[in-house]
């Protein structure tokens, strides 16, 4: 490992908005309340890499506590120094592996999930890996309110099919879909938040697929 991850590895362990692994296990049923010490509504961004979406998110609605989840301690790092430096206090990290959601998170706990340029994992062997699977679509069943919706945005053409085939097959309400969302009516101020890596797919020309929907 690199030295400026190992630095931020140290770092991320002293910032009152990180917490990692068994941490926040404190926190479940209690997010709001217990670490935000407000009762706001509860949003999540999955495999939220270096937090953009989270941090500008938590930018825009001040009257909601948002908290980006990865693994990958050294991203994360990114996102929780800027929400320190520019004192955005209504976002927080948690370093955890996804498929452990329901550890750190109550039954109807949470009012929406981003899923923002996941890996698609294309390779059929690893379908059960992918984030809009149906072992994961069940996990965020579990934790979401009812009406709560999950959000993709997403490069792969691929993924995006995935996702709306299963929403289908699982009879779940479809409230948004496109395949090109930049050429949509669906392009407002929150989906047209762009992270690093969206910039790049964009100026490649490549499409943006998104779809929203709910387990109503």
């Amino acid at each position: 490992m690199g030295k400026d991850k190992l630095k931020r590895f140290s770092e991320i362990g002293e910032f009152a908005n990180v917490l990692q692994l068994d941490e926040g296990k404190p926190m479940y049923g209690k997010w709001s309340k217990g670490f935000f010490k407000q009762d706001k509504p509860l949003v999540l961004e999955l495999a939220c890499g270096k937090g953009e979406y989270t941090v500008n998110l938590a930018t825009m609605f001040p009257d909601k506590n948002f908290i980006g989840i990865d693994y990958k301690g050294n991203r994360i790092w990114r996102g929780a120094k800027t929400a320190i430096e520019d004192c955005i206090n209504n976002v927080a990290f948690l370093r955890i592996q996804i498929e452990n959601l329901l550890d750190y998170f109550a039954p109807a706990e949470i009012d929406e999930i981003w899923i923002t340029f996941p890996d698609p994992q294309p390779q059929l062997s690893r379908e059960k890996k992918r984030l809009t699977s149906p072992r994961f679509l069940e996990k965020y069943k579990q934790i979401l309110k009812p009406g709560g919706a999950v959000n993709l945005k997403t490069d792969n053409d691929g993924l995006h099919a995935y996702t709306v085939e299963k929403v289908n097959e699982l009879g779940l309400k479809n409230h948004a879909q496109t395949e090109d969302l930049y050429h949509s009516a669906f392009a407002d101020e929150v989906l047209s938040i762009k992270t690093y890596y969206e910039k790049k797919y964009l100026k490649d020309n490549k499409n943006i697929n998104y779809v929203k929907f709910s387990f109503d």
